[in-house]
């Protein structure tokens, strides 16, 4: 059955220089924020046309920290309660997304920043999101001084990603924090609503920061990505495909999009995993692919210059003439 692809949170107003406006961390919720959603949306592909700029960042220094944030985690600074493993399985992922041996990543460094609003080519002009030459991330921490709520708040969730880069020493629109949930947290919409979600919010110094609201995917079972790709490959767990699917696309479109909605989005305002989650089948179906080496479930990103700059979504390029 052809699973149906995501729909976008809300986009924020833009700031003048460009950034969309965020919230301070200790707001009493933080909205809207650009949702993952599960398998209920309608296909977004064939809506919106290509991505196009609209004035703000991109992240041209790609680093990735993940923080595990409570100490339902375990206790010391070693995660030991992870039932379905996900905290090696996403440290893996991203440790592996880097260089020629990445060709899945690599089709967002056609996306720029300092050109003009609405280019949809950027054709060599501004400076490209930037693709990491060597493993991207920068940290991992295990922050169990206190019990996570059963059902957090988002703005907990920033306040912890604030936390987290100050303990990383870290800030600035090329920081991706992920901010990891453990197993049987649920915050509000999670599993029937959306599977993770990225924003952006600021350090006590007024830095920029993106981060990633990451739920324990395989709670929400197929509803996020579990059994999605029929693997046929070792070393791939089925059940735990969801990991890197929707911890690909949140990862993606912080490349392309860190302070949403001011980077690249379509005419809807669907982002570049958007355009392609949740598909199947045919062109642009959530494969299992290889990043140096190790295989890994992914979904496919949307492609500007595909097809002769028609676009389409792609799980491997190499260049804008090789890529499917």
């Amino acid at each position: 059955m052809l699973r149906s692809a995501l729909a976008v949170g809300c986009a924020t107003a833009l700031a003048v220089a460009g950034l969309a406006a965020a919230a301070p961390a200790g707001a009493s919720e933080l909205a809207p924020h650009h949702r993952m959603k599960t398998h209920a949306a309608p296909t977004a592909t064939a809506t919106g046309g290509n991505l196009s700029y609209s004035g703000g960042n991109v992240v041209t220094n790609p680093k990735i920290y993940v923080v595990y944030w409570g100490n339902q985690w375990g206790s010391g600074s070693t995660v030991t309660n992870d039932p379905s493993g996900e905290a090696a399985l996403q440290l893996n992922f991203f440790q592996h997304a880097y260089g020629s041996g990445d060709t899945w990543s690599n089709s967002q460094t056609q996306y720029c920043q300092g050109v003009a609003v609405g280019t949809t080519q950027c054709n060599g002009a501004g400076t490209a999101v930037g693709h990491p030459s060597s493993n991207p991330v920068g940290g991992t921490w295990l922050d169990n001084s206190t019990k996570v709520a059963r059902r957090p708040s988002d703005a907990s969730i920033a306040a912890e990603a604030v936390r987290a880069a100050a303990h990383f020493g870290v800030s600035g629109d090329n920081v991706e924090v992920i901010v990891d949930l453990p197993h049987g947290v649920v915050p509000n919409g999670f599993k029937t609503q959306y599977c993770a979600w990225h924003d952006h919010t600021t350090t006590g110094s007024g830095a920029d920061l993106p981060y990633t609201n990451m739920p324990y995917i395989s709670d929400a079972g197929t509803s996020c990505g579990a059994n999605f790709v029929a693997t046929g490959s070792s070393g791939v767990d089925s059940a735990t495909e969801g990991v890197t699917i929707v911890g690909g696309h949140e990862y993606a479109e912080t490349l392309t999009d860190p302070a949403p909605s001011s980077g690249w989005v379509d005419g809807t305002g669907y982002e570049t995993g958007d355009k392609c989650a949740w598909i199947s089948s045919g062109q642009g179906a959530s494969s299992i692919v290889s990043l140096n080496g190790t295989d890994f479930a992914v979904q496919s990103l949307w492609s500007n210059n595909f097809s002769g700059g028609a676009g389409g979504c792609v799980v491997s390029y190499s260049s804008a003439s090789n890529q499917h």
